[in-house]
């Protein structure tokens, strides 16, 4: 576009979006050419929403906005001098919308806009309204010193801005003025009681609606996390009630701004789902407050109330509100110096509701005007922002009386000794006070819609006096006159006759001169309304100036006061004078002065009463009085421009200002940051509260000053309401300079401060002291403890003011200052630091010079231990002298006490005495021990013994689950486990450890071994403290230069000298020369590795240095694994502590070298072999004599047992003659209380050894363990790349031989053989049908192992196998791998061809058979499998009609059915039988056949030993096969009939066969007995052998 102010684009821009996006901020810019006019950001979190900010409510919406205008900032255009990210000006706003939608992009990345898209754009855009803009400045300090005149400034967008020419000019500007010198430090504007007041009107779209919704959640917020703060940080008896009253205001404040945000109608998509969000959060937080407290306890209110606050800040954004921030600006000429930036809702006013009013809305508070690392000035001031129409409230929000004026300068020139305000060379007859041409006050018109109010009048300059000496009637001028008591007893003047009340040197009364303007209106008096006697002196007062004995040294003997001439027929009192045009001015005449000038003013009102507030109709000014333009012309000297009117002056002044005193008790600064490379400071506390400041004494060489100082400021008047004071209280600004080598000194940190105000100082109680942050150039920079208290002077009778009247007393004078009171000031009791300063480690010198005799210096307190050096650190990095004590006194709280500072010199050639490091060590309690502790020892557990039935049997009932496991463990194989079994038992894998090693523990830890707690880091006999170089760069993660290896010991003492100390800490200390170490390192595994390579994978391999030495090859890596298992241990020795850091690092092997490394971690040797609790070599929970678990420390359980009771200082150990008892520790210990009987495990040691074994447990010492160690990369700081299993055993050559190492090899497989003999099948589902109907297949039987499908074997073809039964006499051999303690098969393969190493795969035995129908002209049909897990193989029917899948039935009626029994082949070796096939369908499975096979199982030795072959190959044994008889030609009928209806129809129908033969039978019966029961029947009735034998007799 061409240059233009109001650009016009109407184009539209598309950019493809991925959601959720990695970035958040979208950043515009407005270019000319390749210069940055300003930039703007939109943040996504604004604009959209991922629906996580509420639980269930709304869901989430894409980045929307507008249409509405976004402002644009950028460098200031008059700041060319000044860097442009220093200075943030309004550029301009634009008109945008942003709307996102879903789907693929159809290439386009410009377009234009569409005219009815710009209607639509315009229709939406809310109505313009003026808003008025206004500023009261109630006080401007901490100025720098300036040669030429101060103003402020303040903008809206291009309003008010004095740059600008595009607007109408407006009374935006406060008068300029030159500051003046507090007496301290600073400089101040001298406002006094007549308050500089700005006016800006400006136009804009209407954003109170936005606004309203935005204070709205800010007012909800910032309650919400005051509450919050102070539910953190409640005592637990307090929790009830902050947390009552957290749930009752937050009720409160949602249910008042509901109201608000329902009647709110939104315009565009983006106020929509913002209303809807605000809605839902704060009907649910009403909700969940009104519910009442949590059901458990108050503390679990915390973490809720924190999530409530992050879901409220989510939604305190408002991006569309288009109205450009506020802007105020320090000027001096056309000079920029600082600017303070405020967003405009905070500022803007509300008439629905107050919680709607912005948070700085009409009240007084304290801005810092700066640029980055600079501090111009602070202010003090109070804005109002809302509608011009609505205006009429602002009076109510301001608190003194405004007045409007216009001011101009009479300005005169002294010519031949005469003063003469005609043809002034270089300053027109009248001007502004910035010296530009002005209209005469004649002629200088009041502005439209204004009339004046009174005539001119001179003003006086009250703007040159000090603050205390303007805007009163009456000063009271007082003077201290010392005496002090001679030998004679007489009194005398003193030293210093007069001083003021702080003890300061001031001229004598005689010579005190009145300031001009100013007469005397009365003599001297002596005061008599203190505590005096009757002659006026001090009466006695402890702790008040240093007065004492009968009379005080101190007589107050008058004050004087001055009334101030303020008359309108004087005006040439009010003349001020300077030496040239554009110097500075003053109030006394001076003997060069050549020019001077006065201020005219002339107060006007608005002609007829308005609506609105008046000082919003004043812009623009009047016109010049109309005259020809030539006498115009002629009028203006030449070269000075045309005269302007004068903008109006607008001012608030206030009838009485209040009196104040200022108490600050500064007791200390810690842990400050010295600039440059200095390791110390000189450093001084300046303390600026409005326009007066005061300073701290120099305590010098030190980072932690304790100033123990009050300072007071006396009669400090405010302006304003003291109500108002109370609530919005002026900031106290503390900086804290290095005042080494004198001058300015070199700002280390500021603090600001809120005071605690007091208007009624009756109620009034202590302040405590408070920790306040300091920040630094760099960012933080230590903290100040201090207080702060401001109280209200109450006036004396008479109106006249008393000094100090009603205040509390003063605080005691101590050595020429003010200390803190005793109820404020901390309480200090005697202590005795007890430092172990055992050595310095790793020291680096610099600027390439090796450390030669490091010493150091231990501060605290101010008190400093220096320890003598170390003669050669090459050799023994340990100081000669180990154990120092420090007496002094630290106060009582925890949170006093201060740290203690460590500084490391070097002693270098000529007395050169360089700084190598420093550390600071804070949290002195952690160090705290009292007098009377001991440490606790262990008790035995001895069993109970009575007559209780109850308790016998409760014994009884405990022992049964022991004698329980025993005699199971008992039953199991006798072989002992190695320490695999031990480690996957300690996993919970029990199906890799062996049975009997849970009598054998060991412990894994899941973190290192100095992360365990009950360990105390293993830093318990000394710890490490990093040293850092002095002066170096405060990042966020400093490389230190060294270590030091100490402790401190921190314990009261007694305050009477006659009652004994406590015995010192350090006393048992082990030598302090270097020892040589042998040290085994063992690492187990890795996981979780970082990959390294393209398939995810890496090929690690474990690295260990110790100073020079490295171990470890690169052939022994685990290939294409992030979860190795390396079972490596590594020996080396080491010179401990010179070479104290153990490297244990894992790199991924490559190809070429060099290889790259995963990831390293370091153990301190030194802490495990100095730590109590044995971290040196873990304790195994049994002694064994042999095996693999045999004892591998140097010293046997009862030595180690006496190295315990040397080491804490204990008697030595006494054992009976047997072993199974021994006092120790005033205890007596059994073995009996640890073991019920004889060991049942191998190798028992002797129950002497045994015994002392159980006491060491009772210790809690470091067990045998596995510590997990995290590995980080210093390529990526702060990452984990992975975690290794390890432990590390350190055994000093002063104490003897080791033991044997622990054998950690991984596991080996075996090599064993399977040999399968397929015998025959029976109902095999036949899958072919013949020509003659019947059912047949062609049968094969394949089998392998699972994970070996390449080893896949077969047998022959059963060709027309009836019925499903084939017969094949066929063997199958499978070689394979097995690791017999994990029950798994070790398969080597490679994934891919290309692979260049094998990965190991391990699988459960399974043998896999599969019966098949065989096929010649399609692909064979599967019939069903058989799948045999051997090591848990189910047990073979022996007859085929035994062979089911049916569950077997329990013999007893209560029983269930079961399963067949199983067993492993591992153990038998050998089996036979039946085993079902099955078919699964539909997730079930049926039975499909039987399979008899012989299964042998034998090792490598027993296959060489008895080889057989494959199928019925040669050697054909172990058992021979012959080949099966099958029914090859029997199926023709010619050949064998019989043996064809055999298989056709006998098998097929035999039961049938069988059931009609026997009903025939059957039938037959029955027809022969129909047959023959007749004649039975006849023979039995008629009986003819009878008739027979009766005829004959006859």
């Amino acid at each position: 576009m061409p240059p233009d102010a109001k650009p016009t684009w109407n184009e539209v821009l598309f950019f493809p979006l991925r959601l959720p996006p990695l970035c958040d901020a979208i950043e515009l810019a407005i270019l000319s050419g390749s210069k940055v006019l300003g930039t703007a950001m939109l943040h996504l979190s604004h604009i959209s929403s991922a629906g996580a900010e509420l639980e269930g409510g709304v869901p989430g919406f894409l980045p929307c906005f507008g249409p509405s205008f976004l402002p644009f900032y950028g460098p200031r255009r008059d700041a060319a001098d000044v860097p442009s990210d220093t200075m943030v000006a309004y550029r301009g706003r634009v008109l945008l919308e942003l709307s996102t939608h879903t789907g693929d992009s159809d290439g386009r990345q410009q377009d234009a806009i569409a005219p009815e898209d710009i209607t639509r754009v315009q229709r939406l855009l809310p109505r313009r309204h003026r808003l008025g803009l206004c500023a009261v400045f109630y006080s401007a300090t901490m100025l720098p010193p300036a040669s030429e005149p101060l103003r402020f400034e303040l903008s809206i967008g291009n309003h008010g801005d004095t740059g600008d020419t595009s607007c109408r000019p407006a009374a935006s500007a406060t008068p300029q003025g030159h500051p003046l010198f507090d007496g301290n430090r600073y400089c101040y504007m001298p406002w006094h009681d007549s308050k500089p007041v700005v006016a800006v009107t400006s136009s804009w779209e209407d954003a109170g609606q936005r606004w309203d919704g935005q204070n709205l959640m800010h007012s909800v917020g910032e309650r919400l996390e005051g509450n919050v703060a102070m539910l953190r940080n409640a005592k637990p008896d307090a929790l009830g009630d902050v947390g009552r009253k957290l749930l009752r205001e937050l009720a409160r404040d949602c249910r008042a701004a509901l109201p608000v945000l329902q009647a709110q109608r939104p315009r565009t998509r983006l106020d929509v789902e913002l209303r809807a969000a605000r809605l839902q959060l704060l009907q649910l937080l009403a909700s969940a407050a009104a519910a009442g407290p949590p059901r458990r306890a108050w503390a679990e209110l915390l973490p809720e109330a924190e999530a409530w606050l992050g879901r409220v800040a989510a939604l305190q954004a408002e991006p569309q509100a288009g109205v450009p921030d506020v802007l105020l600006w320090l000027r001096s000429g056309a000079r920029c110096l600082a600017c303070a930036r405020i967003p405009a809702h905070r500022l803007a006013c509300s008439a629905l509701s107050p919680a709607a009013c912005g948070r700085l809305c009409g009240r007084t508070h304290t801005l810092m005007l700066e640029v980055p690392g600079h501090l111009h000035a602070q202010l003090r001031v109070r804005l109002w922002l809302g509608r011009v129409a609505e205006s009429q409230e602002l009076p109510r929000y301001l608190e003194g009386a405004l007045h409007v004026y216009a001011e101009t300068y009479e300005n005169q020139t002294k010519i031949l000794g005469k003063w003469s305000r005609q043809a002034l060379p270089a300053r027109p007859s009248f001007s502004d006070v910035a010296g530009r041409v002005a209209l005469p006050r004649e002629r200088i018109r009041p502005p439209r819609g204004w009339c004046w109010d009174g005539p001119w009048a001179v003003e006086p300059p009250r703007r040159l006096l000090p603050e205390p000496e303007a805007g009163m009637d009456e000063v009271l001028e007082e003077v201290y006159e010392n005496q002090s008591r001679r030998r004679g007893g007489e009194w005398g003047p003193a030293a210093v006759p007069s001083t003021d009340v702080a003890g300061a040197a001031v001229p004598p009364k005689e010579e005190v001169a009145c300031p001009q303007g100013w007469h005397v209106t009365d003599d001297w008096r002596v005061e008599v309304t203190g505590a005096v006697d009757e002659a006026g002196e001090r009466c006695p007062r402890v702790g008040v100036l240093g007065w004492g004995g009968g009379r005080g040294d101190n007589d107050n003997v008058g004050d004087a006061g001055w009334e101030y001439g303020h008359s309108p027929e004087a005006p040439d009192k009010a003349w001020e004078y300077a030496s040239l045009w554009g110097g500075r001015f003053h109030l006394q005449r001076q003997a060069g002065d050549a020019c001077r000038r006065r201020c005219w003013r002339r107060h006007m009102v608005p002609e007829l009463p308005s609506s609105v507030a008046a000082i919003f109709l004043l812009e623009g000014t009047a016109d010049a009085e109309e005259m020809p333009e030539s006498k115009q012309m002629a009028a203006t000297p030449k070269g000075r421009g045309h005269p302007q009117h004068p903008t109006p002056v607008i001012l608030c002044t206030f009838e009485r200002p209040s009196s104040f005193q200022l108490r600050c008790y500064l007791f200390q600064a810690l842990e400050l940051k010295p600039r440059g490379t200095k390791t110390t400071a000189d450093p001084v506390a300046h303390v600026s509260f409005v326009h007066v400041s005061q300073s701290t004494r120099v305590l010098p060489g030190t980072l932690d000053p304790v100033w123990d100082q009050s300072l007071l400021f006396h009669r400090v008047q405010l302006h304003g309401d003291p109500r108002g004071l109370r609530d919005e209280p002026p900031a106290v600004v503390v900086e804290v300079f290095d005042q080494d080598g004198g001058g300015a000194g070199s700002f280390l940190g500021r603090s600001v401060c809120t005071p605690k105000v007091w208007l009624d100082v009756g109620h009034r109680k202590p302040p405590r002291l408070q920790r306040y942050p300091l920040q630094g150039p760099g960012g933080p920079a230590g903290e100040l403890l201090a207080a702060f208290e401001l109280l209200h002077e109450a006036e004396v009778r008479g109106g006249q003011q008393g000094v100090g009247w009603g205040l509390p007393d003063t605080p005691p004078w101590r050595q020429g200052t003010f200390g803190i009171p005793p109820g404020i000031r901390p309480v200090l009791r005697l202590m005795a630091l007890e430092v172990l300063a055992w050595g310095l480690r790793g020291l680096r010198g610099r600027c390439l010079l090796p450390v030669r005799a490091p010493s150091l210096e231990v501060q605290c307190g101010g008190h400093v231990l220096r320890i003598p050096p170390i003669t050669d650190l090459a050799t023994n990095p340990n100081f000669p002298i180990n154990a120092f004590l420090l007496t002094l006194h630290l106060p009582v709280e925890e949170e006093y006490v201060p740290p203690i500072r460590l500084r490391v010199l070097d002693t270098q050639g000529f007395g050169f005495r360089p700084h190598v490091g420093q550390a600071c060590v804070q949290d002195l309690v952690r160090f705290r021990r009292e007098p009377d502790g001991e440490e606790q020892l262990p008790q035995p557990r001895v069993p109970v013994s009575g007559s209780d039935p109850a308790a016998a049997w409760g014994r009884i009932a405990q022992m049964l689950p022991k004698v329980a496991a025993e005699k199971g463990a008992a039953d199991q194989d006798e072989e002992e486990g190695d320490w695999w079994s031990k480690f996957y038992m300690a996993m919970g894998d029990k199906a890799k450890s062996h049975g009997r090693t849970h009598r054998d523990s060991l412990k894994v830890y899941g973190c290192e071994l100095e992360a365990v707690p009950k360990f105390e880091g293993l830093q318990d006999f000394c710890q490490t403290f990093p040293l850092y170089q002095p002066g170096g760069q405060q990042g966020d993660d400093p490389m230190p230069v060294g270590e030091f290896k100490g402790l401190f010991c921190l314990y009261p003492l007694p305050e009477d000298p006659g009652v004994p100390p406590p015995p010192r800490r350090f006393q048992e200390l082990p030598p302090s020369q270097p020892q040589q170490c042998l040290v085994r390192v063992y690492v187990v595994r890795a996981f979780d590795l970082s990959p390294r390579d393209r398939n995810g994978m890496c090929d690690p391999y474990v690295r260990v240095s110790l100073g020079a030495k490295t171990l470890g090859k690169r052939d022994h890596y685990v290939p294409n694994t992030v979860e190795p298992v390396f079972g490596r241990m590594f020996e080396v020795m080491g010179t401990v502590p010179l070479e104290k850091d153990l490297r244990v690092s894992l790199l991924d092997h490559d190809l070429l070298p060099p290889d790259q490394e995963i990831g390293s971690t370091t153990i301190d040797l030194e802490n495990r072999l100095l730590s109590r609790f044995r971290a040196h070599c873990g304790l195994p929970r049994l002694y064994h004599m042999d095996g693999p678990g045999r004892w591998r420390d140097q010293l046997s359980p009862s030595r180690a047992l006496e190295h315990l009771a040397h080491t804490r200082g204990l008697q030595a150990p006494e054992f009976s003659a047997d072993g199974t008892a021994v006092i120790f520790g005033g205890s007596t210990f059994l073995l009996s209380h640890f073991e019920s009987g004889p060991p049942t495990y191998r190798h028992p040691g002797a129950p002497r050894e045994r015994l002392a074994l159980h006491v060491l447990h009772a210790w809690n010492l470091v067990p045998e363990h596995l510590e997990t160690r995290t590995l980080y990369n210093s390529a990526q700081p702060g990452l984990e790349q992975g975690k290794v299993q390890m432990w590390v055993d350190i055994f000093p050559a002063s104490l003897g031989p080791p033991g044997p190492p622990v054998d950690i090899t991984p596991r080996k497989p075996q090599s064993y053989e399977l040999r399968c003999v397929v015998w025959n099948t029976r109902d095999v589902e036949p899958g072919d049908i013949s020509a003659a109907g019947q059912r047949m297949s062609d049968i094969y039987v394949t089998g392998w192992l699972d994970g070996l499908e390449e080893q896949k074997q077969r047998t022959d073809v059963h060709y027309r196998a009836l019925q499903g039964d084939g017969s094949f006499h066929w063997r199958f051999v499978f070689p394979f791998q097995y690791l017999a303690a994990e029950q798994r098969c070790v398969l080597p393969r490679k994934e891919h061809f290309w692979s260049l190493d094998e990965t190991v795969l391990k699988v459960p035995p399974k043998l896999i058979l599969q019966v098949w129908d065989n096929d010649k002209f399609s692909a064979d049909d599967f019939l069903g499998i058989l799948e045999l897990e051997l090591t848990r193989l189910p047990r073979p029917a022996q007859r085929p009609q035994d062979c089911t899948l049916k569950p077997r039935l329990s013999p007893w009626p209560w029983g269930k059915a079961r399963g067949p029994p199983r067993f492993s082949l591992f153990r038998q070796k050998l089996a036979r039988g039946w085993w079902p096939c099955v078919v699964h369908e539909g997730g079930t499975q049926r039975m499909a056949g039987k399979l008899e096979l012989s299964l042998e199982l034998l090792d490598e030795k027993e296959a060489e030993e008895r080889p057989a072959g494959k199928g019925r190959e040669e050697p054909n044994a172990y058992p021979p096969l012959q080949p099966p008889v099958r029914p090859d030609s029997s199926f023709l009928w010619l050949l064998a009939p019989m043996r064809a209806l055999r298989y056709a129809v006998w098998r097929r129908h035999r039961c049938r066969i069988t059931a009609t033969a026997a009903l025939l039978l059957l039938l037959l019966l029955l027809l022969n007995f129909i047959y023959s029961a007749p004649g039975y029947l006849a023979m039995k009735l008629v009986n003819p052998l009878r008739l027979f034998g009766a005829g004959s007799k006859h």
